[in-house]
Formats: C-alpha cells, structure tokens, sequence
C-alpha cells in the first residue's frame, strides 16, 4: 500500500479561500494529522485539547513542529459547558469567525459487552456524543450569523457493520451520527454544510486502542473464559488486521487528507457522508442508500427546503446523489 503523502505546502491564498477551524481532540491520532494538514494549506487551526499549558503541553508543541502554518493549541474539555463556551469564545476573539468546527474528539471503549456497567455506557456516551452536541450548540449561533459554514463530523465505520468488542464505542458512534442528522435539518438551509466522515480500522497511527477503556466489571468479563467470543477478544487485534490488504494498518493521515478536502470545497457542494478508509470496511454500502432514504423523505413530507438545496441541487428521484 501506497503511504499516503504528509501536508503540503501551503497554496497561494487565490487558489483557496482560508478558513478558520476548530478541532476538538487533536492531542493524538487523526486530530492532530488534520490540524497539521489544514494549517500546511493556509488555514487557520485552532486545535483544542484539555491541558494544553500542563498534562498535553509536549504534544501541542509537537503539533507545530515542521509546519509552516498558524496551529494554535486551545484549552477546551467536551465534557465541560463553561471550557467549551470559553474556547469558542476565545476563536471568535481572536479570529473574529468561525467557518468550520470538525468534532474529532472521541474515546474507545474495548470489551465483551455484557461486562461494562450502565456507567460505563453513558461515559461513552458522554464523551463520544453529547460533547460534540455541547461544542456544536456552542459555535452554531456564530456560524448561522455568517449564514454560512461547516460542522465536519469525524464518525466512525464501525456505526455501519457493528464489530466485536466495541459495544459503548460504537453505541455512542450511532448516536454521534444521527445527531449530526438531525443538526444537518436545522441549519442546511440557514447555508451552513454538514458532512460525516466514516473512517474505515486503524490499528496504528492513533490512541484509540492503546488507550481503550476496558470493561469495570471484571467478575463478569471472567464469565466468557474458555468460549469463542473469549478466544477472539484476545486475538481482536490479529482479527482485525485480515482487513487490510497486504497486512499492515492503513495510514491514519487518509482521514486528515479527507477532512482537508471537505474543508477547501466549495459551500453547497460538500457531501453528506464520505469515507476515507484502507481496509475496504464497506461503509460506502449502506451510506448511498442511508442518502438516498433522507432525501426520499423529505420529499414525502414536503420538507426538500430543510435540504438547503441553493447552490447543491436536489437529485431526481429514484436517483442516488453524487
């Protein structure tokens, strides 16, 4: 497999128009890659983090290392109104806009099923949706001000075929994408864009599996010893890795190079849903369809203005959307 390329110089500033962006989670993995690609394009990248002054001060520093680019490291914690409301004041302050929010900011949680408490479920819950609901609130009234913008939604494969072991990640996924819907109905026609990204499995390249939340209940989880699901678990990672095809974990900077292409297209013409994947994870199956289902109902029920069809026409019935 092809290494995907790293940022590219920055492009003359006639060639696209720079916006401002907000990253949540973009200490590691994915985060991190798009913040670094964005600003090697010329955009302005306010790339948040808890701590970045104390705990996460190296890996802000890191983010600006070999990057001609404006990168600047923001305290913001999802999990937090008054962090949160701080942050996007501080970017409007600052930069006077706000044109893009890409809520990235996630964590995995890796286990039988059954052995995680209801706790556990809504701490997953907590910070894989209802921080990116509580950061999305937070920046939509500027972005409906501007008549104009982009919620970039980093979701998740997984949401599409439900793998093994990845019960409350997932589960919080599937809610993170339909919020991103039902957020899409209210501000597409007011000119502000919505697009979900599916990543396909990355086995390197991010925290997401070195740092997995494990099960709290271990009495439980000690039940499945000696039976098929047990066996699996503890090969999940050598499973996992018969999707890629020539064996190694695809490059997680595919994700950053697709969120830099939504970014810089222009507005009315960005797709609901895309994919960036190496290990042929197959979301691209249900995503067409999914499409073509939202904009038959809209039809049905004579909402096609929610579609914010000004500047992206609507596809002929019967036909799938480009």
């Amino acid at each position: 497999m092809t290494t995907p390329p790293r940022p590219e110089p920055r492009r003359p500033a006639a060639q696209v128009r720079a916006s401002t962006v907000l990253i949540t989670g973009a200490a590691t993995g994915m985060g991190a890659l798009a913040s670094r690609s964005l600003a090697a394009r010329g955009h302005t990248v306010y790339a948040s983090m808890r701590d970045p002054d104390g705990a996460n001060a190296k890996r802000a520093a890191a983010l600006r290392d070999g990057v001609d680019g404006e990168i600047r490291p923001l305290e913001l914690d999802v999990l937090d109104d008054a962090s949160v409301d701080a942050a996007v004041g501080r970017v409007i302050e600052r930069s006077g806009r706000l044109d893009v929010l890409v809520n990235n900011a996630g964590h995995m949680y890796y286990g039988i099923t059954e052995a995680f408490t209801p706790d556990e479920l809504m701490s997953s819950y907590a910070t894989n949706c209802a921080g990116a609901h509580r950061v999305t609130r937070a920046a939509l009234p500027h972005l409906r001000r501007q008549r104009g913008g982009l919620l970039l939604w980093v979701g998740s494969g997984s949401t599409r075929a439900i793998p093994p072991y990845l019960g409350p990640y997932s589960i919080a996924k599937a809610a993170f994408d339909a919020l991103a819907e039902s957020f899409a109905w209210d501000v597409e026609s007011l000119g502000v864009d919505t697009t979900i990204i599916h990543p396909g499995i990355f086995t390197e390249g991010t925290s997401h599996f070195a740092d997995a939340a494990r099960p709290g209940d271990a009495a439980r989880a000690s039940e499945y010893d000696g039976t098929p699901a047990r066996r699996h678990l503890d090969s999940m990672l050598q499973d996992t890795e018969r999707l890629f095809t020539d064996g190694r974990s695809p490059d997680p900077q595919i994700v950053a190079d697709e969120i830099v292409r939504i970014v810089e297209l222009p507005a009315g013409q960005r797709p609901r849903r895309t994919v960036a994947d190496g290990s042929d994870y197959g979301a691209e199956i249900i995503n067409g369809a999914a499409e073509e289902l939202r904009i038959r109902l809209a039809r049905r029920m004579h909402i096609t203005s929610l579609l914010g069809s000004e500047g992206r026409p609507i596809p002929p019935s019967g036909a799938l959307p480009a």
